[in-house]
């Protein structure tokens, strides 16, 4: 048995996953209360508050669990990318993290027409300077966040430590010094992804001390034991091995894929991604190249359209219920939108949505556009309808991009909530991309991939590949 925890933005998932069934024993989802957003374009997160709330998780599914915790063999740790966590020598935080969603390096320099995104690209050496990075740098990246403090002279200490949230999580479980593994380093804009290491001639041309960086671990490999003192609140043995984590988005295709090699994975949460695993490193511009597990590469097309952009249009109707009309708003409002948009045919009757309602990876300044407006199709059902054929577009636009580089990929899988509850966009996901879409069995995909890799790296598989053959499948198949 083996427990899965991840830490996202908004919740914290844990599950116990059985490695003979591959069923889960148990699941739990708790809100994440420790994110704040301090002022215009700031988005943190207080660590302490997470650590609180990371013991009540583990604390409730182990209690949930029917069975022995003295049966768990390991905990494997996922989380939120691209942020950044201060840790003092001893593990605790120095002050609050900063989380992907942050802008502050979106903000013009006093004095200048230049951003500090740009500035700092420009520092490097444009562009081509982050080729091996795997991404281009973007606000909220841990190396952006980092440039942007040290142009305002706000580093911390010599003997801090800057790494990633989950992370600090692994660091809090065990008391071992923070290692981050290729799959969270490399959401930060300045790691070499084939040399596998921190690119120290570009972090040097930055000004940022080397330091602040952690050193390159290895996910599910035991980073330390679970503390006794934490041990004893949550109900599992002290020493309990706690696995270095990874990313999220490559937990989430280790959980939700069955064929690594040759699937295509599509995940819809706030955000979303479409992936396809290689074995070589790929730059095409406007896609990010990410390593995987096992010497491997995730090729990404990472849309800030997803779960939500559907959201922005569901609080737009409740608006407009409540100030138009003085009503309370259906708390189904959700299911009812998703209710109208089935009854309108494809196509929208010609209404096309451009979800990019906060812009691209590409371009920060893209903003979303209905266009084809007529009579016919000025109705909620169509708003809601062609707001999901857009995602399902831009999805799709991103899998011709990668087509040259994999070729014809079989099964799609569509995984995350945004798939999950809602059949619809699972469907039109199918039609546009002309094959079923595979979902699968065990929800909180990110989870169950923490789990996997925990099990891995306590050897009870030869292989990530013979771990996910043996454990997962599909539930449904749409389209």
């Amino acid at each position: 048995m083996y427990i899965g925890l991840d830490i996202g933005t908004t919740t914290l998932s844990a599950v116990v996953l059985d490695t003979d069934s591959g069923a889960l024993l148990a699941q739990r989802t708790t809100p994440n209360n420790a994110g704040a957003f301090p002022a215009p374009g700031r988005a943190e997160l207080d660590i302490a508050q997470l650590q609180r709330s990371t013991i009540d998780c583990l604390a409730s599914i182990v209690a949930d669990a029917p069975i022995d915790p003295a049966k768990i063999r390991g905990i494997g740790v996922t989380g939120q990318q691209h942020g950044v966590a201060f840790l003092d020598p001893a593990g605790a935080p120095v002050r609050p993290a900063i989380t992907w969603q942050d802008l502050r390096a979106q903000e013009k320099i006093p004095g200048s027409s230049q951003s500090y995104l740009q500035r700092m690209i420009a520092q490097a050496g444009g562009v081509e300077a982050f080729r091996r990075m795997g991404c281009l740098p973007a606000a909220g990246f841990l190396g952006t966040t980092l440039f942007w403090l040290h142009e305002n002279n706000q580093l911390p200490a010599p003997s801090t430590v800057a790494c990633f949230v989950p992370d600090a999580v692994v660091t809090f479980l065990t008391g071992a010094g923070p290692a981050s593994d290729p799959t969270l380093a490399g959401s930060a804009g300045v790691f070499d992804i084939v040399a596998n290491d921190w690119d120290w001639a570009l972090l040097e041309r930055l000004g940022l001390p080397a330091s602040l960086f952690p050193p390159v671990g290895v996910a599910g490999a035991a980073a330390g034991g679970l503390r006794a003192e934490l041990a004893g609140q949550i109900g599992l043995p002290a020493g309990l091995p706690v696995g270095v984590a990874l990313g999220d988005n490559q937990a989430s295709f280790i959980g939700s894929v069955r064929e690594p090699a040759t699937s295509l994975g599509i995940n819809v949460g706030t955000g979303g991604q479409i992936s396809a695993r290689t074995d070589e490193f790929h730059f095409i511009p406007g896609l990010e190249n990410r390593p995987f597990p096992g010497g491997h590469y995730l090729l990404i097309g990472g849309g800030l359209f997803g779960g939500r952009s559907y959201a922005y249009l569901l609080n737009f109707f409740r608006q407009t219920g409540q100030q138009l009309f003085s009503g309370a708003t259906d708390d189904d409002l959700y299911e009812r939108m998703t209710e109208l948009a089935g009854a309108v045919a494809p196509g929208s009757d010609g209404l096309v949505c451009a979800p990019f309602f906060t812009g691209s990876r590409v371009d920060p300044s893209l903003r979303a556009s209905f266009t084809g407006l007529s009579p016919d199709n000025f109705t909620p059902g169509h708003f809601a309808r062609a707001l999901l054929e857009g995602m399902a577009e831009g999805f799709y636009r991103f899998g011709e991009q990668m087509a040259p580089v994999i070729g014809e990929r079989s099964p799609l899988v569509g995984a995350g909530n945004g798939v999950r509850r809602n059949r619809l966009l699972a469907g039109i996901l199918a039609e546009r991309f002309g094959a079923p879409l595979h979902i699968p069995a065990l929800a909180e995909e990110a989870a169950v991939g923490a789990a996997i890799i925990a099990a891995v790296g306590q050897g009870e598989f030869a292989s990530l590949d013979a771990a996910t053959s043996h454990l997962l499948r599909y539930a449904e198949v749409v389209g």
